[in-house]
């Protein structure tokens, strides 16, 4: 008999969350409710309609963490598949394929030259994606503040535009947009309210952060750019260009939103075309 015909324990992912943490500690409660609401979010969709390719693309989205916290994440998100799957919410676990391995720092590997961004720009036909690409790239915007992005968080200046932006933690930054991308933005506005996002899907409601991340991806393809390119490349560019440009860093932490300045001056270890050694003589 496969636990497809077997009456399940819950009925819906609260439940099925319930089952999942219940017997931990307080502490991997938090934590693990934290994670796994990190991942539906991403979905956008419930537990028996995540798919593999779904997973995948979140364990790629948690690059830019550290490789203990991104370990935690997965094991959690891993552990409520698991969990669904032998109670028989799940048919089949998909989170089985996806191996723990710790990553690498390969940030100088994720920079993308200022080319390469206009040229997923050039070759995006659709107004909205352009636009999320844009402001991903001008704003240095995570994936899911730029989802949570409503019209009432556009604040209109002499020379373009303030977007109030919901970081980690619930901390608030404000972020300079050019005359430029604000005008693009308006385009997509016509007559909604304060309250509704800036970027809706196609059936009208908010964007979940793996569609963001298959509209980047399919850019990048269209740019013959690599497959793992993802919305955080853009955010890892607008970064790199900046300082290129001679952006002071403290400005650029403020704008990434960075509680550290340690954590922005690690794009100024991830050039490799540059090194105090081209100032030598030998």
């Amino acid at each position: 008999m496969t636990n497809a015909l077997l009456p399940s324990q819950a009925t819906h992912d609260e439940q099925m969350i319930a089952l999942c943490l219940h017997g931990r500690s307080e502490r991997t409660q938090r934590a693990y409710k934290a994670d796994i609401a990190r991942f539906l979010a991403f979905a956008g969709k419930p537990l028996p309609l995540v798919t593999l390719g779904d997973l995948q693309m979140f364990a790629d989205s948690l690059d830019h963490l550290a490789p203990n916290s991104r370990k935690r994440t997965l094991s959690a998100v891993k552990s409520l598949l698991s969990k669904a799957q032998k109670i028989g919410y799940l048919q089949f676990n998909v989170g089985a394929a996806l191996e723990l391995s710790s990553t690498k720092n390969t940030l100088g590997e994720r920079i993308l030259s200022e080319e390469q961004v206009q040229r997923m720009l050039a070759l995006e036909t659709n107004g909205r994606n352009h636009a999320i690409m844009r402001l991903l790239y001008a704003a240095a915007l995570r994936c899911d503040e730029l989802c949570g992005l409503t019209w009432a968080d556009v604040q209109t200046r002499d020379a373009g535009a303030v977007l109030q932006v919901y970081g980690k933690g619930q901390k608030t930054r404000y972020v300079l947009i050019s005359q430029g991308t604000y005008d693009e933005l308006r385009q997509l506005e016509g007559t909604r309210l304060p309250e509704a996002p800036v970027f809706v899907s196609n059936r009208g409601g908010r964007l979940a952060d793996s569609q963001v991340w298959r509209i980047v991806k399919a850019a990048a393809k269209r740019a013959g750019l690599p497959a793992g390119v993802s919305p955080h490349w853009l955010r890892h560019a607008h970064a790199s260009h900046a300082l290129d440009r001679g952006a002071p860093i403290s400005l650029v932490q403020t704008t990434l939103g960075h509680a550290s300045v340690q954590t922005t001056g690690k794009y100024l270890h991830a050039r490799p075309n540059e090194s105090s050694g081209r100032y030598l003589s030998v």
